[in-house]
This record gives structure tokens, sequence and C-alpha cells, in this order.
């Protein structure tokens, strides 16, 4: 009997770049895909934060540089990419939220929201994509979406768009990067304890509404993310593609 091959985890000799990569999601990726193996170039526009992620980093010796971006500005994302990459994987964690009810959104509040979650991340994804073409390499695209990319949300109109969008662009582009062998997924969090909820857990009614939710009777961690991201960029999910992980405790069940 030939047994089959357990799974491979490892990211040895790989090449990753992750955006919004100082605080929360996107810090958590950095520091498990560099205890797996992969070196890592982190970004973000807090330039202090990289600096304190990089001591840290080497203090540890974790294979992690820095370097400061704003995804917004697609010349500076191009300059980046062509002068460190090629990237076997790339995890876009850069976000922002402004929540608000559908009667007080603004049009400043959407273009911010918008810019930054779709159309940054969309480009961004585009130039990654095209360099791991021009480099013959079988990638791993990783946009972290959220579980408002499924569902509705209170106050969350504008987000929910932003994930909604997010969704299917990376179903759109998986049928377009599969024949170069380049996988595109999404994870889908439910409420984490980050910088961009902290103002949700501030107001105890929205404590309640998520708890609620979330069937699993808990607000998830940084660290719950962390296996879905391992997963995705290793060759463990060699036929995953055009898919959306969903780590929710359950709240899109119904």
């Amino acid at each position: 009997m030939k047994l089959p091959r357990s799974p491979n985890f490892s990211l040895e000799g790989k090449r990753a770049f992750v955006t919004g990569a100082s605080s929360g999601i996107g810090l958590g990726a950095c520091v498990a895909l560099a205890n797996y193996g992969a070196s890592v170039l982190a970004s973000a526009r807090s330039e202090d934060k990289l600096i304190e992620l990089e001591e840290e980093a080497k203090n540890k010796s974790l294979l992690i540089n820095t370097k400061r971006l704003d995804i917004s500005d697609n010349i500076s994302v191009k300059n980046i990419i062509k002068k460190h990459g090629p990237f076997d994987i790339f995890v876009n964690s850069a976000g922002i939220a402004r929540h608000n009810s559908l009667y007080e959104a603004s049009i400043d509040e959407y273009d911010d929201v918008m810019n930054t979650n779709t159309k940054s991340a969309y480009f961004c994804t585009k130039e990654i994509a095209k360099q791991m073409i021009d480099n013959k390499i079988r990638g791993s695209i990783i946009n972290i979406s959220s579980q408002m990319g499924h569902v509705g949300g209170l106050d969350r109109s504008i987000y929910c768009a932003s994930k909604f969008a997010v969704e299917g662009f990376t179903k759109a582009m998986a049928i377009e990067l599969g024949k170069h062998a380049i996988r595109i997924n999404t994870i889908c969090p439910t409420f984490i304890r980050t910088p961009l909820t902290e103002s949700t857990f501030e107001d105890q009614d929205k404590i309640d509404w998520v708890k609620q939710k979330i069937k699993l009777n808990r607000v998830g961690e940084v660290e719950d993310i962390l296996g879905g991201i391992i997963f995705l960029a290793s060759d463990a999910s060699s036929l995953m593609t055009g898919s959306s992980l969903l780590i929710d405790g359950g709240w899109t069940v119904g």
C-alpha cells in the first residue's frame, strides 16, 4: 500500500511581500511567514512601527526587512516590487474602516475606504501577479478580506461594499491566473482585536452584537488568522484558488 504524503507547510526558500504590516493581521502575517521559513518584506505607512518590527525580528532571528509604502501610490508600489522582487507570496493586509450609518455616510468616507480597500488592493495585486508571470513563479496571493464581504453589517455599508469587491476581483483574477499556476484566495476574518476594530470594542452594545453573532461566543485574536495564512501560502493549498477562507467563528452560517 502506498500511503499519501502529508501536507507540506514549509515556506523555506520562499520570498513574501506583506502590506499593512505594522499592526494587526499584517504584522502577524509577517511573523508567521518568517517562522515557517520565508524571507519577508514588510510594508506599511508607519515608519516608526516598521523600525520597531525590524529590530524585534532581528532579536528573534526572523528574516523580516521593512519598507515604508503607501499602497495608494501606484508608482511606489511598482518600484518596490521591481526592486525587491520577485515574490512567491503576497499578503495584502492594508485596509481601513469608516463606519457610519447609511444616512450619515459621506463621499469622502466612501472614497477613503474604496481607494484603500479596493482600488489599491486591486492594482497592487495586479503588479505582483505580473511579476509572478514574468518570472514563471507558481505563487500564492492572499487578500485579507472580511466576513463583511459575504454578509451585511450594522453601519458598514461602505466597508461591506469594499470587501464584496475584493471577493469579486479575487474570483475573477483566479480565472486568468490559473493557467500560470498562480493561486489567489481571500481570508475573511470575523471581528479580530486589532487597531482597526478598537472603535467597535469601545461600544458595549456593539460588543454584545458581535458576541451574539459569533457562534463560538468569543472575539477573534490575530493568532486565529495566522494558520489560514500559512495554509494558503504553502503547498498544502496547491489545489485552492478563487476561494474564501472564512475564519468567522460561525458568523456567516446564519
